[in-house]
């Protein structure tokens, strides 16, 4: 018998020990067509049968040829990530999140970074177009409301982000309304009267202007004025820039009790800020970010913050996509889903 010719018995390829369908099938006792149609998840294989196949598949150490499986699909077992900065802590951590999601449905994901650019974001559809991927997951923060039409692609996508609404691909967004006002809430509740807010600079539909709205919510409800002096607003949504605003801030003589930061980047760099001109976190000034960046709880003052559920999101966006991919007929009708969220409550806020 020459090495490597599959005769319902265990073969050797390239010194590795190979199990072969027949071979399952033997000590299934069935037919391999039946072992081959358990592998593709056919609906007319019996449970009892599925269940002795697939306890002989574990027995036997037996592996799918997942690539051999997708080819017969026409598909590629892989689907792209574009997200616009990979050494971003949000973004790893969302990447991660999409990376654990996809393994449970024995996908990979390729990730590319679009430095949030419109071109590159367009890049990456077309990427998908040319069937590189099986679908994409796409973090649009370059593209805009205004750009809706030029996502309407003939294979999958799913969106993730607060730029497009309403666009003819399904969507994913965080909860930004509802858990800025509860992030704002829970400030309120700790004393806090005059509360700042650091975000971006407010565009037409975008993060800054959603988070924005749900913090003067939270004052109006508590009928707090809203001071126009403290609402700041920053060029870039990082440390650098969220530790020289909070030293502004406070050399300026602008009187606050408390900031809202629309990102655990601009929270991290506004405690080092105040820090840095002896204003006490939180005996003085209360602090709470939006994101919950796996770092957030190791800060000192470790920082409270809005959970998004990255794994809910995640999981979410992978599920749309595979449904997407496994339409026969591409629908028209598309998903708008919106996260849930908690306040995670630590030390900056809890003094």
């Amino acid at each position: 018998m020459r090495a490597g010719r599959e005769t319902g018995f265990r073969s050797h390829r390239a010194g590795v020990s190979v199990v072969t369908i027949q071979e399952v099938a033997k000590a299934a006792g069935v037919s391999s067509m039946t072992v081959s149609n358990v592998i593709n998840d056919h609906p007319n294989v019996r449970r009892e049968t599925r269940a002795r196949v697939l306890e002989a598949m574990t027995r036997l150490g037996y592996r799918v040829n997942v690539a051999a499986r997708n080819l017969r699909k026409g598909r590629t077992g892989t689907i792209g990530l574009a997200i616009p900065e990979v050494d971003s802590a949000y973004y790893g951590q969302l990447a991660a999140a999409i990376i654990a999601a996809a393994e449970r449905r024995d996908l990979r994901v390729s990730i590319e970074q679009t430095g949030a650019s419109p071109e590159s974001e367009l890049d990456a559809l077309s990427l998908s177009r040319n069937r590189l991927y099986d679908g994409l997951i796409l973090s649009a923060a370059g593209l805009g409301q205004a750009d809706a039409e030029r996502l309407r692609v003939d294979h999958p996508v799913v969106i993730l982000g607060d730029r497009i609404f309403g666009g003819p691909v399904d969507h994913v967004a965080m909860p930004n309304l509802d858990a800025s006002r509860a992030a704002t809430r829970h400030l309120l509740s700790r004393g806090c009267r005059r509360i700042a807010i650091m975000c971006g600079a407010v565009e037409e539909i975008d993060t800054s202007r959603l988070r924005l709205a749900g913090y003067r919510l939270a004052l109006e409800d508590a009928g707090v004025p809203v001071d126009p002096a403290l609402v700041q607003q920053v060029g870039r949504l990082g440390m650098r820039e969220g530790a020289r605003r909070a030293r502004e801030m406070a050399e300026s003589g602008l009187a606050f009790d408390g900031v809202f930061c629309v990102t655990d980047a601009l929270a991290m760099g506004v405690l080092r800020g105040l820090a840095d001109v002896g204003i006490r976190v939180p005996d003085q000034v209360k602090v709470i970010g939006f994101d919950n960046v796996a770092s957030s709880e190791f800060l000192v003052p470790s920082l409270s913050s809005i959970d998004p559920d990255h794994d809910g999101m995640a999981a979410r966006a992978v599920d749309l996509l595979i449904q997407r991919i496994e339409q026969p007929e591409p629908s028209t009708r598309h998903a708008e889903f919106v996260g849930s969220f908690s306040v995670v409550i630590r030390e900056s806020t809890d003094g």
